[in-house]
């Protein structure tokens, strides 16, 4: 390994999130947490602006889509862009680096909706094995 290539492997190394102290934990939280995910889904899909947004991600609140888009912006994985016109336009859209994320993000989602016929039958078995203990 070339002396670059090292440089950018510590790099990549110099981050543990199972490090309590570690900025990579709070970030990881913000893309898998339920609305973090499901916000930078939809925006897998395009540029939004804040109320197509909440209705494509069902069930968030108003509370919730600002202080979500807020700490994906202020990672560097989304971009505000804010029009100036009458009435004001916000538009919402990935980050190169928030499209990266999401790329992998969009596989583990199209996984895990593959895999829920097997989830279900898994939790029936486990609810008649824990109703059967009671």
């Amino acid at each position: 390994m070339d002396s670059t290539a090292q440089a950018e492997h510590s790099a990549e190394m110099a981050y543990d999130v199972f490090s309590k102290l570690c900025p990579s934990r709070g970030t990881l939280e913000h893309v898998t947490g339920r609305w973090g995910a499901l916000t930078l889904g939809a925006l897998h899909d395009g540029t939004f602006r804040f109320n197509e947004l909440r209705r494509r991600v069902d069930g968030v609140s108003e509370k919730m889509l600002s202080q979500t888009l807020h700490a994906l912006e202020r990672d560097g994985l989304v971009r505000r862009d804010a029009q100036p016109t009458n009435p004001p336009r916000v538009d919402y859209q990935l980050t190169p680096l928030g499209r990266e994320i999401t790329d992998r993000l969009m596989d583990l989602i199209h996984f895990v909706e593959g895999r829920m016929d097997g989830v279900i039958e898994a939790r029936e078995r486990y609810d008649e094995r824990a109703a059967g203990g009671r």
